[in-house]
């Protein structure tokens, strides 16, 4: 197991404090790792219908090294959804070609899976988690309290982890709070707590200002114009602390991307296009 990581901020507020840099050549890829279904109700609480997403991962390409944000599904949760998802499987339907799985998305772009160097994860849900398998060597990088939540039986059951998703043998590194993963402000942590114990986004620093992957901090547009929170929340307070996080972002200037919003997702550019 890895050590804490060196950029420590403990409050959500002191990501506000981060300062933006710049890296030449940096270039970010949107992967569709699959979709979900489910009551509407689940993503946005008292909201009656039905609701198709998509499963976003990324791939950031810096000088120093490959990137991803998140790895996705594993196809285990549509062939055996109960066996990989457990109960969860009650609740969401899920879908996921071979081509969206993020071994088959790196190939086409070229990039041998054991060649990743870092997966920044947003946090241990399935849907996030699942295809670190397919990513051998790479590093993880993830909130200390987020790792200690998925060793915890109580804290596995509560937040429907499945350690089989992420006790694979990676070297870990836990960092807490804002952490700067190549030195230079160009690629950032953001400690956006509740969703998950130890949830948290990532911060790319790019010539327009600041862009913000929020990963499930904030699900749709609409969760953040509303502060309307999910039906299942670890910490309520915690999560709409980290929503008016990225809202003071966004009054600043960054740019958010929606974790799981289908109309902002179909606006986007898909790999093997980057998105810049």
């Amino acid at each position: 197991m890895g050590g804490t990581g060196r950029a420590r901020q403990d409050a959500p507020r002191a990501a506000e404090r981060v300062r933006s840099g710049k890296a030449e050549g940096l270039k970010v890829y949107a992967l569709t790792c699959g979709w979900l279904s489910c009551d509407m109700a689940m993503m946005l609480e008292g909201v009656e219908g039905q609701i198709r997403f998509p499963v976003p991962a990324y791939l950031i390409e810096h000088p120093k090294g490959r990137v991803l944000f998140d790895a996705g599904l594993h196809p285990d949760a549509q062939d055996d959804p109960f066996g990989r998802i457990g109960d969860l499987a009650r609740s969401f339907k899920v879908e996921i070609a071979p081509h969206e799985t993020i071994q088959a998305h790196l190939r086409a772009l070229e990039i041998d899976p054991e060649r990743i160097d870092v997966l920044i994860s947003s946090h241990l849900h399935f849907d996030h988690a699942g295809g670190i398998e397919h990513v051998p060597n790479a590093t993880i990088v993830i909130q200390k309290r987020e790792w200690e939540a998925g060793h915890r039986p109580e804290m596995v059951e509560a937040n429907g982890f499945n350690p089989q998703d992420y006790d694979l043998g990676h070297r870990i590194q836990q960092v807490e709070g804002a952490y700067d993963l190549f030195g230079d402000g160009s690629v950032v942590t953001l400690p956006t707590y509740g969703h998950t114990p130890g949830h948290q986004s990532l911060q790319l620093a790019i010539e327009s200002g600041p862009l913000v992957l929020s990963a499930d901090a904030c699900y749709f547009k609409r969760s953040l114009d509303e502060l309307h929170l999910p039906a299942l929340v670890n910490d309520r307070e915690e999560m709409l602390a980290s929503l008016r996080l990225l809202q003071r972002l966004r009054s600043a200037g960054a740019t958010i991307f929606f974790g799981h919003d289908p109309e902002f997702w179909e606006s986007l550019p898909k790999a093997p296009l980057a998105i810049l």
